[in-house]
């Protein structure tokens, strides 16, 4: 699984550099609700509970909703386990409760748009890979099964779920590979595949900052010549 994920990587990194640049995007910072999705996934993908409670919290009030809220964690399972997914959305549901005792009545937002049976679950997750990656991916000579399921399920199933756009996917992937150890290339791939669904240079340093400020700046040292070598890549 290791030497998938390294080769995944690699191929992201090098087809990113293909994808769009962002010489011409606008080159704005991240909202602070967006803001918020980063620590929520750190935390989340390193089991920090206590810390993730009170990023929940932040994140609420900033503006996240419910299901917001623990789409992140959905769609992080997919990088971290069920086991942190579970415990995260228990997490969740303990901060909610905690809030309505206190009074605060938190928007749940809308739900994610059924996906019809007769769908082509498959061409949908391709399209999304390739629009992610910035070209074609085929691990089909690592592993035919992993190649489908990566198309089907993570760009399929978890892509196809609208409760999140793709940036916020990108910010929360971003947030929590660099929380993770051993996880570099993955990192780097998925700064390449944040620009390539349109955040900015300015918008990826704002994750590393709020890395550094709101949850270890351990984490960002280490992300910050990272970040470097893929924009001055990009460039």
């Amino acid at each position: 699984m290791k030497k998938l994920l390294c080769l995944f990587a690699m191929v992201c990194f090098i087809l990113g550099t293909t994808g769009v640049s962002f010489a011409n995007a606008k080159d704005s910072s991240l909202s602070e609700k967006e803001k918020a999705i980063v620590p929520i996934a750190s935390f989340m993908t390193t089991g920090d509970i206590t810390n993730l409670k009170m990023a929940v919290n932040k994140g609420l009030d900033s503006g996240l909703t419910v299901n917001e809220t623990k789409e992140i964690i959905v769609h992080l399972y997919a990088y971290c386990g069920f086991p942190r997914a579970l415990n995260g959305l228990s997490a969740v549901n303990e901060v909610l409760e905690e809030r309505q005792a206190n009074g605060i009545n938190d928007v749940f937002g809308k739900e994610a748009t059924p996906i019809p049976a007769d769908t082509d679950i498959l061409k949908i997750g391709t399209d999304v890979q390739t629009k992610v990656s910035g070209a074609p991916v085929d691990l089909t000579a690592l592993s035919p099964a992993i190649d489908e399921y990566l198309k089907t399920h993570l760009f399929g199933d978890l892509f196809a779920r609208d409760v999140l756009s793709f940036t916020q996917r990108e910010i929360a992937t971003i947030s929590a590979l660099a929380s993770m150890s051993g996880t570099q290339s993955q990192f780097q791939a998925h700064l390449n595949c944040g620009l390539n669904v349109g955040l900015t240079p300015a918008q990826l340093q704002d994750i590393v900052n709020v890395l550094s400020t709101e949850v270890n700046p351990q984490i960002a040292t280490d992300a910050q010549p990272i970040l470097d070598k893929v924009l001055t890549a990009r460039k």
